[in-house]
């Protein structure tokens, strides 16, 4: 019986997990700005390619190490203490990652489907990949500037 904690730390080590995660987001968001162009490459963003191998990455590195720093989501200072682990800031970062990267995937489906240019799309992704939320807010305002309407998806 092998404890999966051990197991995983011993073989991998949080910054290669990190570079390792650095890489794909950059592989991610180049294969989203061809997809514009190209679109074979299109499988790869409507299957969500590159956000659920983050989400494999995320999994394994909290199923792995969870618990190691003592902190908790209560308090500030509790998610303070959490983020003093090296594991629990590349689960953070991959968090970032899957999320930031979703989110672009999402403005590339709807940005063609309502016929918005890529030049517009650029900064919004660039913005999204770096600052997420600002990216995603920019693309919000330039979507309403086009669509004349704040409504963002139909009826639940």
């Amino acid at each position: 019986d092998v404890n999966f904690n051990v197991y995983f730390v011993n073989i991998m080590k949080p910054e290669t997990v990190f570079l390792i995660g650095n890489q794909l987001a950059v592989v991610g968001w180049v294969i989203l700005l061809l997809s514009w162009f190209v679109p074979p490459l299109r499988v790869f963003v409507r299957a969500a390619v590159i956000p659920l191998l983050f989400a494999v990455a995320y999994t394994a590195v909290v199923v792995g190490t969870f618990g190691g720093s003592g902190g908790d989501f209560s308090s500030l200072a509790a998610v303070m203490k959490l983020f003093t682990s090296p594991w629990a800031v590349t689960a953070g970062w991959i968090h970032y990652l899957a999320f930031d990267m979703f989110v672009g995937m999402w403005q590339f489906h709807d940005a063609k489907k309502h016929g918005i240019p890529f030049w517009v799309m650029v900064p919004c992704w660039f913005l999204t990949f770096m600052f997420g939320p600002v990216g995603l807010l920019l693309y919000v305002l330039a979507r309403t500037a086009k669509m004349r309407s704040l409504t963002l998806w139909g009826e639940a």
